[in-house]
């Protein structure tokens, strides 16, 4: 049985899904890695022990099962290193542990994933790490905001609710003149449509819990650097105990298989249902990178392969006080999207996106911004259960 590494760095991407991370010549023949469970490892001898010298030593440093997810996310990322955690919150937070320190200066991008702005006004404030936002759009222009002590530079791109688009290459050549870690939420894009550390990134961030697992029932992060910082975020992890479980791990490298096939569903049916809401008369617009009215489209032609199945519109009111009975009814007329806060699974999901913690992008002041997970069901049922949520909103007024 040959070593996929013999061939995978030339086979294409739903051929490297199908065989990154694991050797089924390692265990005997079998298909999928085994599922590792471990806290105790013993060792063959006294001098072993104390020199760490094998592969495993405890479980929180990982087992076969979590290195075989960890290699393929590297494959993917073509990053020096991958570690797991429980959460794509954990992701975001343990890289930012690892880089700032009381005194340092941190740039975060305004449009960031909400958990991620309250971890920072809390507990990374009260350590003592100053914390300023800036505009999504600011480019290049981001190195007037550095400062001696800034040492990260935080991106997600598109922005989070809104998708406003980033220049990762510009703002990671900027930062790097000063020696900033750069770190970038890169979940919505996945590592099929947006390599981040091919563009600058040094840390590329990832809730698992989404496209990597497809079936909503997973929580995991992932965090995979490039040479440079791999070493200070391996030992941040260690040190703070933060580890992935065997048998999540074994449901995200199950669900990786198939990514690339979904993820191209999910790209596809968006975008035919954002150019549906686009052309009605009872959207204000449609918040969708791939969309050429949208403002970021260049940027996003540019540096990105394809796009994912979530993106926003805005469903206008006549009056401020009218925006939340008519969101309401919109989304309590649905039959098919759930409504629910993750998305990245098999299933359509809408939310009324809260806009309220921005300092710099300010939400829309017209109507509601409601975000869509377009799942893998059929667009023109898609379709049906909106048009029975416009309705219901049109009676509403």
């Amino acid at each position: 049985m040959s070593k996929p590494k013999d061939w995978l760095a030339t086979a294409g991407t739903d051929t490297k899904l199908c065989h990154i991370g694991y050797d089924p010549a390692d265990y005997h023949g079998f298909v999928n890695p085994p599922v590792v469970h471990a806290s105790t490892v013993l060792f063959p001898n006294a001098r072993a022990m104390e020199m760490r010298s094998q592969t495993y030593t405890y479980g929180t440093r990982g087992t076969p099962t979590t290195d075989a997810l960890c290699h393929a996310i590297d494959e993917l990322e073509g990053s020096a290193g991958t570690i797991l955690v429980p959460s794509g919150l954990a992701a975001i937070t343990v890289p930012f542990l690892a880089f700032l320190s009381a005194g340092d200066h941190a740039l975060i991008v305004d449009s960031v994933y909400s958990p991620c702005r309250h971890f920072c006004d809390t507990m990374l404030t009260r350590l003592g790490v100053e914390v300023e936002y800036y505009d999504p759009e600011i480019g290049a222009d981001i190195e007037r905001l550095i400062r001696p002590n800034t040492k990260l530079v935080h991106t997600e791109a598109p922005g989070s609710n809104t998708m406003e688009m980033q220049d990762i290459r510009a703002i990671s050549d900027a930062a790097h003149k000063h020696d900033c870690v750069v770190t970038i939420d890169n979940t919505w894009a996945t590592p099929l449509y947006f390599k981040a550390l091919d563009f600058g990134a040094d840390i590329s961030i990832h809730a698992a819990t989404k496209y990597p697992s497809g079936h909503s029932d997973i929580l995991m992060g992932t965090v995979s650097a490039n040479a440079k910082h791999w070493p200070v975020l391996k030992e941040a992890n260690i040190t703070l105990g933060i580890c992935g479980a065997p048998d999540d791990s074994y449901q995200i490298l199950r669900g990786l298989r198939t990514m690339g096939l979904r993820l191209e569903h999910h790209y596809k049916s968006a975008l035919s249902i954002a150019r549906w809401l686009e052309a009605r008369d009872d959207v204000a617009r449609v918040l969708h990178p791939a969309l050429e009215s949208f403002p970021g489209h260049a940027l996003w032609k540019r540096d990105f392969k394809g796009a994912s199945g979530v993106f926003s519109f805005v469903l206008p009111a006549p009056s401020p006080e009218k925006i939340k009975p008519k969101t309401h009814a919109f989304l309590d007329a649905l039959q098919i999207f759930g409504l629910g806060w993750s998305w990245g699974g098999y299933e359509s999901l809408a939310v009324h996106v809260n806009l309220d913690d921005r300092r710099i992008r300010k939400g829309p002041t017209d109507g509601a911004v409601i975000r869509l997970q377009i799942g893998l069901e059929n667009v023109e049922d898609i379709q049906a259960d909106l048009e029975r949520g416009f309705a219901a909103a049109a009676a509403a007024v």
